[in-house]
C-alpha cells in the first residue's frame, strides 16, 4: 500500500530575503528582489541586473576554511536545509538517520568555481588548480554536503534537469517515501549562476530581459511587454516525511504531497510546442497521480518565466487541462519578484505553494500592467489575495523539454 507523504519543514532564501518567513512576508507584500548585479562587473553585459541573494554570510553556517571547498550553490543549500530542518524540528536519531535521505537538484552547479579555476589555469597552468575544484562544483555535492552536515544516511541523489531539477528532486523524494525506501527526505534545489559566463550565456541566447533602466520592473510574467526572464539565485529545501513518522514524532504538518507528474516535449531544446503538449501532459499526469479532478485545484504557482513564448504556451496548456475552470483559477508567477532560479526554481516555488496553502494567501504576479490577449487568465495581478485553497499545483519546465509538476493538499488532518 502506498504511504501518505507530508511536508513538515520549509527552508528558503532568494533575492527577496534570507529565511522562510522573511521571504514569504516580502513575497506577500509584492516586493521585488531584483536589482543591479554586484557579484561581478557587469558593465559590458547587455543585461546588468539579477535577483541576487543580498547580505548572505556563509560564515553563519560554515567555518572560513570550508568556504573554498564549496561553490555558492552548495552554501545556499546548506543554509536552506538548516532552515528546513529547524522548521520541521527534525532530530535525526540513529534510527531515523538511516531512513532519511537527501535529494537536491541544480541546473548548473558551481559555475562560480568553474570560472575561477579556469582563470587560475590560464594564469598559471594546471598546478594552480585547486584540489577542491571538482567537489566544490559538481551538482550532487549539494546533497552530499547536506547529508554530511545533517547525518542523513538514506537515499542520496541529485537531479540536473535544467529548470525542472528541484521539482523533480521533490517529486522523486515523494515517491521514494511512498514506496517505503525512506521515511523522510531533505529535498529541493539550489542555484548560483549569476556569473559572467552564466549571464553572458543566457544573454547570447536572447533569453534575458535587458530592461536595465528599471530592473525591478523587468520580470513581468504574462504581461504584454515582457521581454525575457531575469536570472535569480538561492535555494528552496523541503522536509518530506511519511505521515506515520511525522505523527509519531508529533511534527507540525504543513501540507500533504498529493501528486507528482513528469513529461517530455520531444520537440525542441529550448522552445515548447505551440499547443503546450508537454506542459499539458505533465499537469494531467500530476492530477491523475493525485486522484484529483481539475475543478478541485484552487491555485497554480506557474512556471511563468516572463518570456514571450513560454508564458503564452503555459497559458494554452492550463486552458487545455482545466477547461472552463481555468477562467476562475488563480495563477501567479512569483518569478516576477525572485527572478528565475533555474534548477532551484521548483524547490523555491514548491515552498511558496505550501505557504500559500498554510496561510490561505496567494502571492501576486507583480509588474502586471498591460494585459496580453494571448494570456487571459487570472494572474493575481500586483497584490496578494486571500483565498480558500485546498489543492495547489506548482509547475516547472526545463530546457530539453523536461517537465515536472507537484500537487499539494492543505493539511486538514486525517
Amino acid at each position: 500500500m502506498k504511504r501518505r507523504v507530508v511536508v513538515t519543514g520549509v527552508g528558503l532564501l532568494c533575492g527577496v530575503g534570507i529565511g522562510t518567513e522573511q521571504v514569504w512576508k516580502a513575497l506577500c507584500a509584492g516586493q521585488s528582489g531584483i536589482g543591479p548585479i554586484t557579484l561581478f562587473d557587469a558593465s559590458q553585459h547587455p543585461c546588468r541586473f539579477a535577483g541576487e541573494v543580498k547580505g548572505f554570510d556563509p560564515l553563519q553556517w560554515l567555518e572560513k576554511k570550508e568556504l573554498k571547498k564549496m561553490g555558492r550553490f552548495i552554501q545556499f543549500a546548506l543554509a536552506a536545509a538548516d532552515f528546513a530542518v529547524k522548521d520541521a524540528q527534525l532530530t535525526l536519531t540513529p534510527e531515523l538517520a538511516a531512513r532519511t535521505g537527501v535529494y537536491i537538484g541544480s541546473g548548473i552547479g558551481g559555475f562560480d568555481v568553474i570560472e575561477r579555476e579556469h582563470s587560475e589555469l590560464l594564469a598559471g597552468g594546471p598546478r594552480r588548480i585547486s584540489p577542491f575544484f571538482i567537489p566544490a562544483s559538481i551538482v550532487n555535492l549539494a546533497a552530499g554536503y547536506v547529508s554530511i552536515r545533517t547525518g542523513a544516511k538514506g537515499p542520496n541523489s541529485a537531479t540536473a534537469t535544467a529548470c525542472s531539477a528541484s521539482a523533480h528532486a521533490v517529486g522523486d523524494s515523494f515517491k521514494i517515501i511512498a514506496r517505503g525506501d525512506a521515511d523522510a527526505m531533505i529535498c529541493g534545489g539550489t542555484e548560483a549562476a549569476i556569473t559572467p559566463m552564466g549571464v553572458g550565456g543566457f544573454t547570447a541566447m536572447r533569453a534575458l530581459s535587458t530592461r536595465n533602466d528599471e530592473p525591478q520592473r523587468a520580470s513581468r510574467p504574462f504581461d504584454a511587454d515582457r521581454d525575457g526572464f531575469v536570472i535569480g539565485e538561492g535555494a528552496g529545501i523541503l522536509i518530506l516525511e511519511a505521515l506515520e513518522v511525522a505523527e509519531r514524532r508529533h511534527a507540525a504538518i504543513l501540507a500533504e504531497v498529493a501528486g507528482y507528474g513528469m513529461s517530455g516535449d520531444a520537440f525542441h531544446i529550448t522552445q515548447p510546442a505551440e499547443n503546450g503538449e508537454g506542459a499539458y501532459r505533465v499537469m494531467e499526469a500530476t492530477l491523475k497521480d493525485g486522484g484529483v479532478k481539475p475543478e478541485e485545484v484552487n491555485y497554480i504557482n506557474a512556471h511563468g518565466t516572463s518570456t514571450p513564448v513560454g508564458d503564452r504556451i503555459e497559458t494554452v496548456a492550463i486552458k487545455r487541462v482545466f477547461g472552463e475552470h481555468a477562467r476562475k483559477l488563480p495563477v501567479s508567477s512569483t518569478k516576477s519578484m525572485t527572478g528565475h532560479l533555474l534548477g532551484g526554481a521548483g524547490g523555491l516555488e514548491a515552498g511558496f505553494t505550501l505557504l500559500a496553502l498554510r496561510d490561505q494567501i496567494l502571492p501576486p504576479t507583480i509588474n502586471y500592467e498591460k494585459p496580453d490577449p494571448d494570456c487571459d487568465l487570472d494572474y493575481v495581478p500586483n497584490q496578494a489575495r486571500r483565498a480558500e485553497v485546498r489543492y495547489a499545483l506548482s509547475n516547472s519546465f526545463g530546457f530539453g523539454g523536461t517537465n515536472a509538476a507537484l500537487l499539494f493538499k492543505r493539511w486538514e488532518g486525517k
